[in-house]
């Protein structure tokens, strides 16, 4: 839906409006691809994570009114770890809009308790009437790479490979659209993005740059620009971003 977002017109609006307002933020909770984690070798890379690109983006549409991120991301944590830290890293913020993404590790455990964080969070934006959206994310690797050396990391990507041959990341994503679906929340679904490339013949492996489940750069470049339709409702325009 056109302008379902208060972010459009925010951004859309006037300096004086803006000053009424105050700043404009957009808060990002997740686990390590929001983080900014690329791989071992290159650490983290906040320049390309996808919310800056997003950020980017914005500002490059609608140069007038600058908008702020909110990173409260951190490596390795679950949806669990976003309902603990609302009151910290959402509500004393009260941002515009909140863009939330787990699964990759909530897969390791229970599916109920990833469903009933979902709720937990979901519940408590819309009790605040802050804007949230659900990301979903990218793949995990569909076998185990060569170039996997580390015991840790070869042995975790055969764990992983499996939830994603077999299907129980699949029944993750799922159940999430009918978490989100329960609340109102609107689902930006890259997930289905990577399921599509996969069916086409693209070895997702080649597109993780640790060879587990963090997106490349150019990867982080599709979830901006799929953040930036759902909520503009339009495609980015790529001519006008360098």
């Amino acid at each position: 839906m056109i302008m379902r977002f208060k972010i459009c017109d925010l951004v859309k609006g006037s300096l004086d409006d803006y000053k009424a307002h105050g700043p404009i933020n957009i808060a990002l909770i997740g686990d390590s691809v929001t983080h900014g984690c690329l791989n071992a070798a290159e650490g983290n890379h906040y320049d390309t994570v996808y919310h800056n690109r997003l950020k980017m983006m914005i500002n490059t549409v609608y140069p007038d009114i600058p908008v702020n991120i909110i990173n409260s991301a951190v490596a390795g944590e679950c949806a669990g770890y976003a309902v603990h830290n609302f009151d910290r890293d959402v509500k004393r913020y009260m941002p515009d809009l909140v863009i939330i993404c787990y699964g990759l590790n909530d897969v390791n455990f229970e599916l109920e308790d990833f469903k009933n964080n979902l709720r937990e969070f979901f519940k408590r934006t819309n009790e605040l009437g802050i804007d949230c959206i659900f990301m979903k994310p990218n793949m995990m690797c569909t076998e185990v790479d060569d170039s996997l050396v580390i015991p840790e990391e070869r042995g975790y990507a055969e764990i992983v490979t499996v939830y994603q041959n077999e299907g129980r990341f699949d029944m993750f994503m799922e159940e999430a659209d009918k978490v989100a679906a329960e609340f109102g929340i609107t689902v930006c679904d890259c997930y289905s993005e990577w399921k599509k490339m996969a069916e086409s013949g693209i070895n997702i492996n080649k597109l993780l740059a640790n060879g587990i489940n963090h997106p490349t750069r150019e990867m982080h470049k599709l979830f901006a620009e799929k953040l930036y339709e759902t909520i503009f409702s339009e495609k980015f325009d790529e001519k006008s971003y360098d």
